[in-house]
């Protein structure tokens, strides 16, 4: 990337790095170019990203330039932006990632707001989440920051991830009511299950069949935590120990609320076909307008 002025260069405005960036990261297949470009830039600028909209004509300094040259360079190889930066927005909130995490995405917003419509409409006034592979946190702490009177738990089996959890807990001052801690799946020790269960099990599962991993997109492939994406298997097997084990967990007419791949819904209604959950609703996301998730109650239809 050769930014490099002379006194004969147009001079690399605040636009033109832009536009040339833009440019430069399309050739490279990079997903959202420009959003990556306007992005990178704003961190570098240590500014927010509105704020470059009104500094087009503005000419940057040397060490800026130098920070945005560095880190597009890693961004045109695919190393995720998010991580370049340390945040992700997600809910209208910032939370920290970095490499050992996975990225909070838009389409899992449709999960915090099913959960948080399935309590207002059931009356929960302070429910009990467990949000299982939690990751940064991102599921539990903006439905905790929705719900004032709720308490949670997230688990991980993956102690990086639980350190941005914890980080992000402590930003969102959500610390007294979240508990973290590593566990796989479901076993968890029995002091951290509330009296009676929990109201809500939410969970945003490594649903990428093994098969599947090589078509992802190289940001994710090659960055993100594969345990976070795939189960090393069909994508199924975190659903089925919701299924068979997540009632032991929950109260009696407890919920069990888990985003799904697109396509996938078919296949994880029938992992809960016969079991001790009944169906109660589906819902699409906004991104791609895809069966997104979907939720389970224990007993009979309410």
């Amino acid at each position: 990337m050769n930014m490099e002025l002379s006194a004969n260069d147009t001079v690399w405005t605040i636009g033109r790095l832009l536009s040339w960036t833009t440019e430069h990261l399309a050739s490279r297949e990079v997903d959202e170019p420009r959003l990556c470009a306007e992005v990178l830039l704003a961190h570098a600028a240590g500014c927010r990203r509105i704020d470059v909209y009104a500094r087009f004509e503005e000419v940057p300094q040397p060490p800026i330039v130098d920070r945005f040259r560095a880190m597009v360079r890693r961004a045109a190889k695919h190393e995720p932006v998010a991580y370049l930066v340390g945040n992700k927005e997600f809910f209208s909130l910032s939370f920290a990632v970095g490499p050992g995490v996975l990225i909070p995405r838009p389409e899992t917003e449709t999960l915090v707001e099913t959960i948080i419509d399935y309590c207002g409409a059931t009356d929960l006034q302070a429910p009990r989440l467990l949000d299982m592979g939690t990751g940064c946190g991102c599921i539990a702490i903006a439905a905790l920051k929705q719900l004032p009177e709720a308490c949670a738990c997230g688990t991980d089996n993956a102690p990086e991830a639980l350190v941005f959890a914890q980080t992000n807990a402590e930003r969102h001052e959500v610390t007294d009511r979240l508990t973290l801690l590593r566990a796989d799946r479901l076993a968890l020790p029995a002091d951290v299950v509330p009296k009676g269960g929990f109201d809500v099990i939410a969970s945003n599962p490594p649903y990428v069949a093994r098969d599947e991993v090589k078509t992802l997109s190289a940001n994710v492939r090659d960055y993100e935590p594969a345990g976070a994406l795939s189960d090393n298997g069909d994508g199924l097997g975190f659903y089925r120990s919701l299924a068979s084990d997540g009632v032991k967990l929950l109260k009696a007419g407890g919920a069990v609320f888990v985003e799904v791949g697109a396509g996938q819904a078919p296949a994880v209604l029938d992992v809960f076909a016969d079991t001790a959950f009944t169906h109660q609703g589906t819902r699409r996301d906004r991104v791609g307008g895809h069966d997104r998730v979907l939720w389970f109650v224990v007993g009979e239809n309410m």
